[in-house]
């Protein structure tokens, strides 16, 4: 069942009920201020960090499911209903809410009165832009009012949830009836009588009737909710002014309408900060210094300044998008790769793991992990925001080379609440820096001085952290010559060293026993896969001794898998703390986990070729494979082991609290399932890759959206497994490293064409599904059209004819800028 579809000309996605199984949001914003927007207009929106300069207030875990947002309600008459459904709920004539690249629309239809609003974060500015058009589409006058709705939270989102004996005292607001631009401002000031610079201004581009700003006020006394408002159903305002308590924003407007006749309205969330000696307007500090606010207010005090905006913010995304892309004969593939596969990427560059419908933006900060592995499908589209996120990750390193978990993004500081020692984290430095070599050829970054723990006077070149990143890692080898895991490695719930027993202590937190010997072949596949791109690097800095020594290492580790991590017809998982083997067949439950069968083929571990260029049926990455397919698929993707812990495990940590088919214990993990579809191109097996991607690539499971609930244009983060009470039901949607991953995986190695330190590698694997299509990639600020021709024979690899001239092997040197290289590629 769908509930709706892609409008693939205006890149929206148009949801036609408000009755989805779940809701299904948006993200505007991509500089500084961001907001989250659903279907039905809740959400909430902040600046720069979701936790401590949080604007709005949205409540997690309700009922009914998403409670909170900004929110219009229409008094027809006497007739009172939300254009966006929700809070109301009134039967709507008409409903439909297009989700596209930054901005969302909503318009409903009751009655013979239609609201169409699309709200944005316009470019350049720290602010929420609502533009409203109401029309009468009846064939009699009509007499409306309206009443925008917002709800401030206390700035730092988690105080503003516990804090109650001091927070339902300390609300303050400032209200102008007439702001310079003409219209009405409310101003939220709390705490900035104090030690806050900041406030919040939600305003109206025309004179407003009336005004609200105490939330009991509007809906009427502690009992009543936001479906019931009081004032709407009064049709009028109260004005009143909050002290303590819950400070909103609300304007009422009241309209005259003919037949046919429409107006329009401009609704501003915005955040300003003053200098400390520009606080206040006047000398006895009792009025908010408003200048910036009204610069705010007159950039869009017109409708033709919002239209001009979202004009700006198309055009923006229009250039963002034109990187790469492709056309193909496949609508639902070409959809995912030129549109919502990109933008989704871009959203996790911004988000990280912190902000979504699933995460309440107050518990996580920027992973080091997640972000560095974001960096790969982000990196094409902003090399220089690129660029800076990976001198803001390396910062919070330790000079021993391993790193905080997380860090917030307003401080850019180590987050110890998470802690640290998972022991994976600083060879993903490697790999958010190696991605971003290959995009750009931007070598001076390896010499651009970068502290430890930003620590003033701990500054070394770039390249030192690396070194950190790949000694780390060689000098933490356990008996059998893997690396040890530390608290956890990619998968944060094996928790080998850590033997909780307290109910609600966090795995992630807990004591970390140090006199293990928990080792990760995952991390032993990640040393091989980016150790060799570290020695590479050192190679290209004409350091060859180091680049030997890295590369002996690398060798090591590569004997060890094969020696002690292969397990007959798979690979292990692990070593446990006591040494036992995790991920055995000898296992009744556990006995193969996804992780690293993926990694270890992708780097090479196990693969064996025969002519054909097929790895051979009886190598170890063969047989991992055959074993993965066999053993974890589902027609929803793979899941992360089988068969599930039924038991809670001690010795594993929280993967075994989780019931059996849900999250790391048998679930379907989407985050690694990009790690075996690029397993089997490298094996030459791209029919099998191209089905793995399309099981959980949310385009092709539109038709079941009442199975898998969430948004079926971006990925989700889980999938419940075949062991699961409601298999192929998903979870946790936009923020999860299955967008990068799986754009690396569609992009690079399923259409072929991946970035390489001295050109692009065109060396397509994608199966007989997709005849023929045609990439257009920039890449150094030279345009390359690929043509493929695909005949889809298991392990056939192109023919490259290079602007009318065959080549030998796969590689296409870069050309000079402004360039438009022509490749014909055959299969």
């Amino acid at each position: 069942m769908q509930f709706g579809h892609f409008d693939d000309d205006a890149r929206e996605y148009v949801v036609t009920t408000p009755h989805t199984p779940y809701p299904w949001i948006n993200y505007l914003g991509s500089e500084q201020f961001f907001s989250l927007i659903s279907h039905q207009a809740g959400g909430y929106s902040f600046y720069r960090d979701a936790k401590m300069r949080r604007l709005t207030r949205y409540r997690y875990n309700n009922i009914p499911t998403d409670a909170g947002g900004r929110y219009l309600y229409v008094n027809d008459g006497g007739d009172v209903w939300t254009p966006s459904w929700m809070p109301v709920k009134a039967d709507l004539d008409h409903f439909e809410t297009r989700h596209g690249m930054g901005y969302t629309s909503i318009t409903g239809e009751r009655n013979g009165l239609r609201v169409a609003t699309t709200v944005l974060v316009p470019l350049g500015e720290n602010a929420e832009v609502q533009k409203v058009v109401v029309t009468n589409v009846s064939d009699a006058p009509k007499s409306v009012s309206l009443f925008s709705y917002v709800e401030f939270c206390l700035w730092n989102a988690s105080d503003d949830q516990t804090n109650y004996q001091r927070n339902l005292s300390i609300g303050e607001v400032e209200v102008e009836e007439r702001v310079p631009s003409g219209g009405s401002a409310i101003y939220h000031r709390t705490e900035y009588r104090e030690r806050r610079n900041h406030y919040a201004v939600f305003a109206v581009n025309e004179p407003a009737d009336g005004f609200d700003t105490d939330r009991d006020s509007f809906v009427g006394g502690p009992y009543a909710s936001l479906a019931e408002a009081a004032v709407p159903r009064a049709g009028a305002s109260t004005n009143s002014v909050a002290s303590g308590w819950y400070p909103i924003g609300s304007h009422s407007t009241r309209l005259e309408l003919a037949p046919g006749e429409s107006h329009e309205l401009v609704y501003v969330l915005g955040y300003e900060e003053n200098d400390d000696e520009l606080k206040w307007a006047d000398d006895a500090h009792q009025v908010v210094n408003k200048s910036g606010a009204h610069a705010l207010l007159e950039r869009f005090a017109t409708p033709a300044a919002v239209d001009a905006a979202l004009a700006r913010l198309k055009d923006y995304w229009t250039d963002l998008l034109s990187t790469f892309s492709v056309t193909s004969t496949d609508p639902k593939l070409d959809r995912m790769v030129n549109v919502w596969n990109q933008y989704q990427c871009m959203v996790t560059f911004n988000m990280s793991r912190s902000a979504s419908f699933f995460e309440t933006g107050i518990g996580r900060g920027m992973g080091f992990r997640d972000s560095n592995q974001d960096l790969l499908g982000f990196v094409h589209l902003v090399p220089e925001r690129a660029r800076e996120r990976i001198i803001d990750i390396a910062s919070t390193q330790f000079a021993d080379g391993s790193a905080y978990h997380q860090y917030q993004p307003l401080t850019k500081r180590g987050n110890n609440d998470v802690g640290s020692g998972f022991n994976d984290d600083p060879l993903w430095l490697i790999a958010g820096v190696d991605g971003y070599l290959k995009e750009t050829g931007d070598l001076s970054i390896l010499d651009e001085p970068v502290p430890f723990d930003n620590e003033v006077g701990t500054e070394v070149p770039l390249f030192e952290h690396l070194t950190r990143s790949f000694q780390f890692t060689v000098n933490h080898l356990g008996p059998h010559g893997l690396p040890l895991i530390g608290r956890a490695d990619w998968n944060d719930c094996l928790n080998l060293n850590a033997f909780s027993t307290e109910p609600g202590e966090s795995f992630q937190t807990t004591e970390n026993k140090t006199d293990g010997v928990a080792e990760s072949v995952f991390i032993a596949a990640q040393l091989v896969l980016y150790g060799e791109a570290y020695a590479t690097l050192a190679e290209r800095r004409g350091l060859g001794d180091v680049a030997t020594a890295a590369r002996t290492a690398v060798a090591q580790v590569r004997e060890a898998i094969l020696a002690h991590g292969w397990d007959g017809e798979w690979f292990l998982r692990a070593y446990d703390y006591f040494g036992n083997p995790v991920g055995t067949d000898a296992s009744p439950e556990g006995k193969i986990w996804i992780e690293p069968q993926g990694f270890a083929v992708m780097a090479g571990v196990g693969v064996e070729r025969g002519e054909d260029g097929v790895s051979t049926a009886t190598s170890p990455a063969t047989r991992a494979l055959d074993s993965v397919g066999e053993l974890l698929g589902t027609p929803h993707g793979l899941v992360l082991q089988h068969p599930a812990y039924t038991t809670y495990r001690i010795e594993l940590g929280e993967v075994s609290t989780y019931p059996p088919g849900y999250k790391e214990n048998g679930g379907i993990f989407c985050h690694n399932n990009p790690w075996v579809i690029i397993a089997e191109t490298v094996v030459g097996r791209g029919d099998r890759a191209f089905d793995y991607y399309k099981r959980i690539t949310p385009a092709y499971r539109e038709a079941i959206s009442d199975v898998h609930k969430l948004e079926p244009y971006v990925y989700a983060q889980m999938i419940a497994g075949k062991e699961a009470v409601r298999t192929g039901e998903a979870k946790n949607s936009w923020l999860t490293g299955t967008a990068a991953w799986n754009f690396v995986a569609v992009s690079q190695y399923l259409l072929g064409v991946r970035p390489d330190h001295d050109g692009l590698v065109v060396d397509p694997q994608i199966g007989p599904e997709v005849p023929s299509y045609t990439v257009t990639r920039v890449a150094r600020g030279a345009t390359y059209e690929i043509e493929v021709t695909n005949s889809g024979a298991r392990g056939a690899r192109g023919r490259l004819v290079v602007d009318g001239a065959p080549i030998e092997g796969n590689l296409v040197p870069y050309a000079p800028a402004g360039s438009v290289v022509k490749v014909a590629v055959t299969l």
